[in-house]
């Protein structure tokens, strides 16, 4: 069987030998025995180098010529397990001896495509790791029969029109016969030669050639091409056209790029079967930046048509590419490569196939779309300062980790009675399962999570149930597939990626702050400005986006240097400028429109922010982080409990509430895990690290956090008391801080935690806690905070609400592992009666003249001048039962008929059961059980089995 290679010509040399690594025999066929040596003394690499390691492994692959690991690949990464370790030689020396074939476990097709071997070494656990010089990796040919291609020296060319193109090529294995292709068409051949030599003359269009080479029923072709410089071309487009795709009609559309300082551009895409010639040429506008332009015509409405830009500076400064292929900047769908063969087709239906033959992202564009068709279209938002946000990763809600998970359990937002949910970062980020925060197209949707249409249903969604919704976005930085870093980068190794180079009018090449990820965009520049401009109008007119969080906001200064932490943490008037700028943008969009920034600062330049406009009800929302102390209380330990800087008060100069105050986020460890992990083990009947206990401790948590006057944020599933560590890898074991990005496992729906009771009770506290906070007025009042200790006392009022009406909120809690006595200083002449604010039923009462009250461990109080009648409409599915009055200090009623009653304490011990027939008005009994909480399990006349917790006072 003829044998045939097809070789993509890579700017990445392949070598038979780099100074640190050797084969023998070399050259070799995919079938025959070889061995590879390395050489780890010789330190000739950009990439750390090996140093002393007790044991180094290979991890390597081989590949068809366009990848050199494309075909099969061996090696876990990080992982001591044998594979691909190599043997210890003495002196530095390792190596290891293979068979190709056999190794990567080749079917025969397989082999016979293989050309090419790609290898990487590294230490065991990976924190080490060597490649050749220029950070590439190790490339060596395969196959007796091998073909160079001396020129061109790239697989693009770039030509004056008129100018010829040499092509030489040698070969080894014998003499072979070439054959050389322009456009599909043989213009030279030559037989019995190892060497070729071909000048292609007068060239004046764009030109794609094939060098294929023959010897002994074995083929293998080279690729290349010519793009030839269309000469001026300059162009006056209407100031109507916008960088990136301006639809004109269902037939027309305009593309629009600014590329400072290059020469010409061509679009290459499937409207011209990615074969440009001088129509694709792109004019220049003179008197618009000289942006590049062109009109398409002829398009058929409705049908996916995909491009790039071929953008060539001809001469290039140093280490820069003259040619660079990329998608639009401006994209709002891409397809790429390297992710979209991941992409369920559940997820994402009828995704539009990658253009074969080309390489990285490109933009898809489409006339004739049909409009999403919005349900709701005049959203009325919550109130800033009644905000519940809910923030969620796409990735980890659900098991089909898209948007469609999110609308099915719609229910499961609306009965916890949130008021907004925050989607960390949705844009087109590198790889599939990611935070997101690695965003290379800003305006683009990730296609893992789905849709752009199924994401507008979930916005639609969700503003039907009262819900706003909140994009996480990353204006910080972006990572090395963006165009606009591609576009001026540095690449001395020619992979086609690269950094900023000092032409980037994006980017700075160093960052200018000390917590930098990614490529750091600079924000002074006018061109960044209006990017970000038109991402934040994409998102909210085509969107319906209530509010963005901005990430990492401390990264918007020019005023400091990468290993200067002070600078970055002080006040920088270029950030607080630039960022009120943004603000501004977004409000001339939508006036009430949320702003929120990630800055986690000081107060002297959040308070610029957060009191910014506040006088038209505006003013910047603030994250703010307070994970540790209250995990002091929720672990019932000794450190810094002192919870004031929850709410806007306890920051200086703030003066409106505007803190979107969190015990629990993405980037924290989670209070659960660290409970079990490290809580308080004095009091053997109160162990915190027992999960029970633990769980028992969570809705208190939600009472001295959520309640607080102003935003307030809960983190996924901390509702369920959620005790995977954020460390949790993808198969559900444990790594430090190894695993912190990977995806999480699903014990939320799995184990149908809604059916414990523990949990259950979590999510009904919180939920009854957040239809107070939402709807009594009074919470968005004043407030006082006493804290420091394990019982943390909030005051909450409004002394313009008439007396007659919910003025004054007091929340007692006691997070100490024993019971508290607790002092009331009920505030004198406000009322004689305090009610218990969690009984929807009004029978829990404790009277004014009450000095002190009993908290069992990890409970709370939430008492208020009158009763509230917002939890009697609770949704009765969300509350199953209820016992009143609970607390209680000697006997307890419930709201339904049952036949049996059995009361546990946390360790599940039976400790009280009660059998017959009882009604409502039936009372139980349970003064002889010691003070604590328990769980009541119950039948009813339809033998459902129901529990609820009981609190004995």
């Amino acid at each position: 069987m003829k044998k045939i290679y097809l070789v993509l010509l890579c700017i990445s040399v392949s070598f038979f030998a780099f100074a640190q690594v050797t084969i023998t025999p070399n050259p070799f066929e995919v079938n025959e025995s070889i061995t590879i040596t390395v050489d780890i003394n010789s330190s000739a690499t950009d990439c750390n180098g090996l140093s002393n390691p007790t044991k180094v492994y290979m991890h390597s692959g081989v590949g068809d010529g366009s990848n050199a690991f494309g075909i099969s690949v061996v090696g876990n990464w990080g992982q001591d397990d044998g594979v691909g370790e190599m043997t210890n030689q003495g002196g530095g020396i390792f190596s290891i001896t293979i068979t190709p074939e056999t190794y990567y476990s080749l079917t025969a097709a397989q082999a016979a495509n293989v050309i090419q071997m790609g290898m990487v070494f590294r230490s065991a656990d990976g924190s080490q790791e060597m490649k050749a010089s220029g950070c590439s990796d190790f490339i060596y040919d395969v196959g007796t029969f091998q073909v160079s291609l001396t020129s061109p020296s790239s697989d693009t060319t770039i030509l004056n029109s008129g100018e010829d193109l040499t092509i030489t090529a040698t070969n080894i294995g014998g003499n072979a016969s070439y054959t050389l292709k322009a456009d599909g068409t043989i213009i030279d051949t030559n037989s019995s030669t190892n060497s070729y030599s071909f000048v292609d003359s007068n060239i004046t269009t764009n030109k794609n050639y094939e060098l294929i080479t023959e010897l002994g029923g074995t083929t293998i072709t080279k690729t290349f091409s010519a793009l030839v410089d269309p000469g001026s071309n300059i162009g006056i487009m209407p100031i109507t056209y916008q960088e990136g795709i301006t639809y004109i009609d269902d037939n027309t559309a305009v593309l629009v790029l600014y590329a400072s300082g290059k020469d010409f551009v061509y679009v290459a895409g499937s409207f011209n079967n990615w074969q440009p010639n001088s129509t694709f040429a792109m004019k220049k506008d003179p008197t618009r930046n000289n942006k590049f332009w062109i009109e398409l015509t002829g398009l058929t409405p409705g049908q996916v048509e995909t491009y790039q830009y071929w953008v060539v500076d001809k001469t290039p400064i140093a280490n820069s590419p003259s040619l660079v292929k990329t998608a639009d900047p401006y994209s709002t769908l891409v397809l790429s490569p390297f992710d979209d063969p991941y992409i369920s087709a559940t997820t994402y239906p009828n995704l539009p196939t990658y253009p074969a033959g080309q390489e990285r992202e490109v933009t898809v564009l489409e006339t004739g779309q049909t409009a999403y068709n919005w349900q709701v279209t005049n959203f009325s938002k919550p109130k800033k300062e009644d905000l519940v946000i809910y923030e969620v990763l796409v990735r980890d809600f659900d098991a089909n980790r898209n948007y469609q998970d999110i609308i099915d359990r719609i229910n499961y937002f609306k009965n916890l009675n949130v008021n907004a949910i925050q989607l960390m970062p949705v844009m087109e980020f590198e790889g599939n399962e990611s935070w997101g925060y690695n965003t290379s197209f800003h305006m683009a949707l990730d296609k893992f999570y789905g849709t752009e249409d199924k994401l507008k249903e979930l916005v639609d969604v969700c503003h039907q149930n009262g819900i706003a919704v909140i994009l996480d976005i990353a204006f910080n930085h972006a990572f090395g597939r963006n165009p606009m870093v591609r576009l001026w980068m540095n690449d001395p190794d020619g992979d086609g990626w690269g950094s900023p180079s000092s032409e980037n009018p994006y980017f700075n090449e160093v960052a200018m702050h000390s917590y930098s990820v990614g490529e750091d965009f600079d924000h002074s520049n006018a061109r960044t400005q209006d990017f970000v401009e038109r991402t934040v109008e994409h998102w909210i007119n085509e969107f319906n986006i209530d509010g963005f969080r901005w990430d990492l906001t401390k990264g918007f200064t020019q005023n400091c240097t990468a290993g200067d932490e002070s600078c970055t943490n002080g006040y920088q008037q270029d950030r607080v400028d630039i960022l009120k700028a943004y603000a501004d943008y977004s409000w001339s969009l939508d006036a009430d429109h949320y702003v929120i920034f990630e800055h986690l600062g000081s107060d002297t330049e959040e308070k610029q922010w957060a009191n910014y406009r506040l006088d038209e009800d505006k003013g910047v929302m603030m994250w703010g982080k307070m994970t540790d102390p209250y995990n002091e209380l929720t672990m019932g330990q000794n450190g810094d409990k002192n919870i004031d800087r929850i709410g806007h008060t306890a920051h200086t100069g703030f003066n409106g509430p505007r803190v979107v105050g969190y015990p629990e986020s993405h980037d924290e460890e989670r209070l659960m895990y660290k409970n079990i992990a490290y809580g308080n083990t004095s009091n053997s009947s109160h162990n915190v690290q027992n999960l029970n206990i633990a769980l028992s401790r969570m809705s208190a948590l939600g009472a001295v956090s959520s309640m607080v006057p102003g935003p307030k944020m809960i983190w996924h599933f901390g509702e369920l008391g959620m005790d995977n560590s954020i460390f949790t890898c993808n198969d559900g074991s444990y790594n430090n801080d190894g695993c912190k990005l990977d995806t999480k496992p699903q014990p939320q729906w799995t184990e149908n935690w809604l059916t414990e009771a523990l949990r259950a009770q979590i999510y009904e506290d919180w939920s009854k806690l957040h239809k107070l906070k939402i709807e009594e007025p009074v919470f968005e009042g004043d407030y006082t905070i006493s804290s420091g200790n394990y019982t943390p006392r909030i005051d909450i009022f409004d002394n313009s609400i008439p007396n007659t009406e919910l003025k004054n909120v007091i929340i007692l809690a006691n997070f100490d592992v024993v019971s508290q006595t607790v002092n009331t200083n009920f505030p004198s002449g406000v009322t004689s009666t305090w009610y218990d604010l969690m009984d929807p039923t009004g029978n829990t009462t404790v009277a004014n003249s009450t000095t002190t009250i009993s908290i069992p461990a990890g409970q709370f109080r939430i008492l208020g001048n009158k009763a509230s009648d917002v939890l009697s409409v609770q949704n009765e599915t969300l509350i199953g039962f209820s016992l009143y009055p609970n607390p209680t200090q000697s006997t307890f009623n419930m709201n339904m008929n049952v036949s049996k009653v059995e009361i546990y304490d946390l360790t599940g011990k039976l400790v009280k059961s009660f059998n017959g027939e009882f009604t409502k008005t039936d009372s139980f009994d349970i003064s002889t059980l010691n003070s604590g909480m328990y769980m009541v399990k119950v039948q009813n006349d339809n033998n459902q089995i129901l529990t609820t917790k009981l609190i004995k006072q």
